[in-house]
């Protein structure tokens, strides 16, 4: 599976600019991955920071982009497989139109 690989969050300026910066790194970086895979980002941009936002909500808590909408738990090898973007969602784009927490759409 193809992680997705972005600069770290600078912990010493907690500036909204530099979130925000954070925040579009993640999103351009994410739409290059949807475009090389045949779909694209939800159309709705405030859905797609609110997962942004939920993704960096759980690397500071655990070290790791985990999706937002699925749950972590106390096995090592199965939270790998939630690492947005999650092993899931290519099934759950052809099956559903779009992945368990609508980042990613047809």
């Amino acid at each position: 599976m193809e992680k997705i690989e972005v600069v770290k969050e600078d912990k010493s300026s907690s500036s909204p600019f530099a979130a925000a910066r954070v925040i579009e790194e993640i999103i351009k970086k994410y739409e290059e991955y949807a475009e090389k895979n045949g779909f694209r980002l939800n159309s709705d941009r405030a859905v797609v920071e609110r997962i942004v936002k939920g993704l960096l909500e759980r690397e500071k808590e655990s070290g790791s982009k985990f999706c937002p909408c699925r749950r972590v738990t106390d096995d090592e090898e199965e939270n790998k497989k939630i690492t947005c973007p999650c092993v899931y969602h290519k099934e759950e784009i052809k099956k559903l139109g779009h992945c368990l927490c609508n980042l990613f759409v047809k």
